[in-house]
């Protein structure tokens, strides 16, 4: 604001100078002699105003040819550089922004599905198993409670190895796990190399490491126990507080000790599977047609938190050119929207078969899912998606080839080995290439 004003009011006083000055002329012309004239009266100086006049128009037109000169002389040199360099970068960032734009508009014409959300489509239910524990297909939450539940079952029966697959199991955060692990081997590596030396046998509860590393997580209590800490109240400055302490007798069991270390080292946390919910439909028209459920999109509050720094992180690049390395890293965030993804595989006579993918898993993931629920898994197939291109790629996550949230691709038999079949058997095997007790399932695709 107070650049605008400066600059209106250095206007208003050239405006006062020009008027003052007069008529406008020429610097190539001499002013008429009635103005020369009337100037003379004016200042009642007469021939030597005249002259001064005459001195001050030729200086007006020296000044006048130099400033030409100086235009014609830029004009000559061309354009100051650096702004074109910056117009050739702008130029560059527009052309890659048009270029982004029309790479997504074909992904979504042909990597999504046509109709994400349809009424007549089945919805999709994420359930889980852990054929560790039983046979049970649930949804997550229900089937982390039973893992839950199986873990401290086995308390009774094997501590050491059941405490330590809670610590792997029960806890998300691997960094966390990772440190308390560590610092859990640090109290059984001092005990074992000073059995006989108490400080060593004795944790205190209030300490920093042990209320930041160990503390919190899930498991740690049971563990100790199993390793054989005791609970106890034991004098500590001017006052009592609670120790984990181990007796001497256990402590001198230098390979039972090992043995508990080597557990908790080598245990791994049990994990819910996702269950491929596989089912199977009649051709349909609706093939591309799919109902979503919301587990797919949703993400937690750690997610979110980062999504809103990639946005922040977007608007600060608008204004600069990215390099490789840029694009493919918001490639790759831009693939990784989904968690989850439906795929149905059409066969060559029309039927489809259904499953529930992560987004993250690999091709061999959805040609093993084909595999066991052919009639002949030996014989070689491939995949291609709608637009006829070739799933052949092992090392590609199932986003990577735009399978996500939903997709249609289709079966075709290896050929080579589809026509040695054909010759020997002498006609062609119309019958559906999956299992008898997979298509005793079949039924309409609007149906569930």
């Amino acid at each position: 604001m107070a650049s605008a004003i400066k600059k209106f009011f250095q206007k208003k006083k050239l405006d006062v100078k020009f008027k003052k000055a007069g008529e406008g002329h020429k610097l190539s012309e001499e002013r008429p002699s009635s103005s020369r004239q009337q100037a003379s009266r004016a200042s009642g100086s007469g021939h030597r105003d005249v002259n001064y006049e005459r001195s001050l128009s030729e200086e007006k037109k020296r000044a006048a040819e130099a400033a030409l000169a100086r235009s014609e002389g830029q004009a000559k040199r061309g354009p100051d550089p650096s702004m074109a360099a910056k117009a050739r970068m702008r130029r560059e960032h527009e052309l890659e922004k048009k270029k982004e734009q029309e790479a997504m508009a074909l992904a979504e014409k042909y990597s999504e599905p046509q109709e994400i959300v349809k009424e007549s489509a089945p919805m999709v239910h994420l359930l889980f198993k852990c054929p560790e524990i039983g046979p049970a297909i649930l949804p997550k939450h229900e089937i982390e409670a039973m893992i839950k539940e199986f873990l401290l079952s086995q308390l009774a029966e094997e501590p050491e190895m059941a405490s330590a697959l809670m610590i792997q199991t029960l806890n998300k955060d691997k960094e966390r796990v990772k440190i308390c692990i560590e610092t859990l081997c640090k109290y059984l590596d001092n005990v074992m190399n000073n059995p006989g030396e108490e400080k060593f046998r004795k944790i205190r509860m209030s300490n920093k490491a042990f209320t930041e590393r160990v503390a919190p997580l899930e498991g740690t209590e049971e563990f100790l126990q199993a390793a054989g800490f005791e609970m106890k109240m034991l004098p500590f400055e001017d006052h009592e507080e609670r120790f984990y302490v181990m007796e001497e007798n256990l402590a001198n069991d230098i390979d039972r000790l090992k043995n508990v270390k080597d557990v908790l080292q080598a245990a791994e946390p049990i994990k819910p599977q996702l269950d491929r919910a596989t089912k199977v439909f009649y051709p349909s028209n609706s093939a591309a047609n799919f109902t979503i459920p919301t587990e797919f999109y949703m993400i937690s509050p750690h997610e979110l938190k980062k999504e809103q720094q990639r946005k922040q992180e977007a608007v600060e690049t608008l204004g600069m050119l990215r390099t490789k390395a840029m694009r493919e890293r918001d490639e790759r965030r831009q693939l990784l929207r989904y968690k989850f993804t439906l795929i149905r595989i059409r066969f060559p006579d029309g039927n489809l078969l259904q499953g529930t993918f992560k987004a993250t898993e690999k091709l061999p993931a959805l040609h093993e899912f084909v595999r066991e629920n052919l009639e002949n898994d030996w014989m070689p197939f491939h995949l291609f998606t709608q637009i006829g291109a070739k799933l052949d790629d092992e090392n590609k996550m199932l986003a990577e080839y735009g399978l996500t949230p939903a997709a249609v691709v289709n079966f075709e038999w290896d050929k080579t080995v589809l026509q040695e079949v054909t010759a020997q058997q002498g006609t062609t095997d119309k019958s559906s290439p999956l299992k008898k007790e997979i298509l005793s399932e079949i039924r309409e695709l609007g149906n569930c």
